[in-house]
């Protein structure tokens, strides 16, 4: 599915939808020098001002032939458009040298410098960067690195969507120096790809013992990585979570510490490529409900966003986080960047169109969580947005559609939206809610039915176990009851930690549903900074979101080697791949919680039997257990045994243990 200013872009230096009258034009040149008598700044002497046109049939796009612009064959440009500001809250109207908005990438090491124009200022933003070859202009690095798919698996190879485990990772990590002090870093795409390829060093976690020779994601068997927003944003150490320049890999992210120059478009597509050869599928975190600080703020900011306090009804009840919400009711009539017709459209929304296009096909995604979808304002646009990405992977992967997912975040989780097909599935806050208070021996009027709607999420009004994506802990672990699993029972007063811990793993992975692991759950992580007090606790949730310096502690490697036969399991067993979910047994007598579970049918069952209290019983026996048909046995999976003939169905049980027991 061609975008046709996707295309114009491979020939042409284009500009779309400008917001003032006055032409822009292009200002390029090669890498800008350090000036010898001014420390951090550079000389752009070489650097030159090219006029843009308006095209003949579209006086809302402007471009310039890259091959009528003197350009070197072989040589890396850098640039920025000359634009009169739209910014509605500064008024100035002042000339700025702008990131091109649909950059492929850009290298915050060179600021835009003030434009020679009367009446200009400085606008701090990054140059946009690319390769000048054969009359063609090619996404590539700073120093003119490209991405190359070469080795790359098929899509058949990847697991469906009812086989998915789903690891979530922040890229901001903490370490511990040997001095015990902690210091908060960034993984980088090459630290990440440490945690998938065996024998890879991690440039800037070398300490890290877990992170080196180990590929951590290998040993824990999760089959999809979920990395937190890797568009690039101004942010450093934080999430990400305001995106300014939609369509380039993160800078900071694409910049170890032991490099000299940023290659972040080639590491993340190199991390993906080794996802999928490891048997991961890569998903791509969309933050489209606001920005922050990009290009079309400046360009045309009221084409394309709400003006806070302005009365626009775009803004009644979303929030920007301190961004710029986009405006995806807004209609003009104009060029449409994806058909290249005059057509009447929504600026915002074919803008995210085509940045849905180019990651789609650029960086070849196999999922997509979309952040934060009730500030997004339009379910009409969620569910176009989310048949485009559709019917992008029906181009890439064929008839393949249970390999790929497109997931809405709204803690409120508004069942409408798989109800009417505007997203494949929804993150299922309600299972964290309910599986810390289980672990706690707490159920409401109906610990029982707590119990039941934990564990099938039918019960909440599902359809289907790939509509709802649970987890223990999401990286929003801010505000009282979203801490960290270990902090959450650390502040209840629970002391064995590693027997809850495991118990609530227990539940995730033999749920109906898609288990998503927040990275740290899985080895018992907490918090090392303070996020109790603000507003500076905001800002540490966002450095501390894993510490894999603690994957040494002998009970939390335990705890890791426990969730990794689960997660194999999970992803290998008939049983859990289906919606077949009935309880079998509840006991309450004596001050007992256990209750049994089997999912699946037939030989292909599993059999979970979850002690959720203080008492435990030397041999347990569960009425209704299903007989083992001739030439099978029972193993207990979390233990990695078989269990012997005479002791199937009467085996003890521990307080607060489950077993998961399975036919082999």
């Amino acid at each position: 599915m061609p975008a046709d200013l996707l295309t114009r872009k491979q020939t042409h230096f284009v500009l779309w939808r400008p917001g003032s009258v006055d032409a822009p034009t292009l200002f390029i040149g090669p890498q800008p020098q350090p000036t010898p008598e001014a420390p951090n700044s550079f000389s752009f002497e070489p650097f030159r001002e090219i006029p843009l046109r308006p095209s003949p049939e579209f006086p809302d796009l402007w471009d310039a032939a890259a091959i009528n612009c003197g350009l070197t064959d072989g040589t890396v440009y850098f640039y920025w458009f000359n634009i009169r500001d739209t910014d509605p809250y500064t008024q100035t109207g002042q000339r700025l040298y702008i990131t091109d908005p649909i950059a492929w990438t850009v290298d915050r090491r060179f600021l835009a410098p003030t434009p020679k124009d009367a009446n200009a200022a400085a606008s701090g933003d990054p140059a946009s960067v690319v390769l000048y070859q054969n009359g063609q202009l090619v996404p590539c690095d700073s120093t003119g690195q490209r991405v190359d798919w070469r080795g790359d698996a098929s899509p058949a190879t990847f697991a469906s969507n009812n086989r998915l485990v789903i690891y979530e990772l922040p890229p901001r990590w903490t370490r511990i120096r040997s001095t015990g002090a902690i210091e908060s870093g960034i993984g980088t795409f090459q630290d990440v790809q440490a945690l998938v390829v065996p024998g890879k060093a991690s440039p800037n976690f070398s300490t890290v013992a877990a992170l080196n020779d180990r590929a951590h994601l290998l040993e824990l068997g999760v089959n999809a990585l979920e990395l937190l927003p890797v568009s690039d944003s101004d942010d450093i150490l934080n999430w990400g979570y305001g995106t300014a320049n939609y369509f380039a890999a993160d800078f900071d992210l694409g910049f170890p510490d032991n490099q000299a120059a940023p290659t972040a478009s080639t590491d993340l597509a190199t991390l993906i490529k080794l996802c999928h050869q490891q048997g991961l599928r890569f998903f791509y975190d969309a933050v489209m409900a606001f920005s922050r600080n990009n290009p079309y703020r400046n360009l045309n900011f009221l084409d394309f966003y709400v003006q806070a306090t302005s009365g626009d009804p775009e803004q009644i009840a979303r929030e920007g986080f301190g961004g710029d919400l986009f405006k995806y009711n807004y209609r003009v009539e104009g060029y449409h960047p994806i058909t290249g017709k005059l057509a009447s459209l929504v600026p915002a929304r074919e803008y995210m169109q085509l940045m849905l296009t180019h990651w789609m096909e650029f960086y070849r995604l196999d999922g997509i969580r979309l952040d934060s979808v009730n500030n997004i304002g339009s379910y009409d646009f969620v569910q176009e947005f989310k048949d485009r990405a559709r019917s992008l992977w029906q181009e890439r992967a064929g008839g393949l559609g249970d390999r790929f997912l497109v997931v809405g975040e709204d803690l409120s989780v508004p069942l409408a939206l798989v109800r009417q097909n505007r997203v494949d599935g929804l993150w299922n806050e309600t299972f964290k809610q309910l599986v810390r208070q289980v672990i706690l021996g707490r159920g409401g009027d109906s610990f029982e039915q707590t119990v039941r709607r934990l564990i099938d999420c039918r019960l909440l009004g599902f359809s289907d176990g790939t509509q709802a994506v649970n987890y223990l802990t999401s990286h929003d672990v801010g505000g009282f009851g979203n801490e960290r699993l270990y902090n959450w029972l650390a502040n209840n007063g629970v002391t064995n930690l590693e027997t809850r811990i495991k118990l609530a793993f227990v539940c995730l992975l033999t749920a109906v549903g898609i288990p998503m692991i927040l990275a740290g759950d899985e080895f018992a992580d907490q918090q090392d900074l303070d996020i109790a007090q603000l507003p500076q606790g905001d800002t540490n949730k966002q450095i501390d979101p894993v510490n894999y310096s603690r994957l040494s502690d002998d009970w939390r490697r335990r705890v890791f080697d426990y969730v990794a036969r689960l997660v194999r399991f999970r992803i290998a067993s008939p049983a859990l791949a289906v919606n077949d979910t009935q309880f079998l047994h509840s006991d309450f007598s004596n001050g007992r919680r256990i209750l049994v579970w089997q999912r699946g049918t037939g030989s292909d069952i599993a059999i979970i039997v979850a002690n959720f209290s203080d008492i435990g019983v030397a041999e347990y026996s569960v009425p209704n257990w299903a007989p083992t048909p001739a030439g099978k046995r029972w193993r207990e999976v979390t233990q990695d045994r078989e269990v012997a003939d005479g002791f199937v169905n009467r085996e003890a049980i521990v307080p607060w243990e489950a077993k998961v027991y399975t036919l082999v």
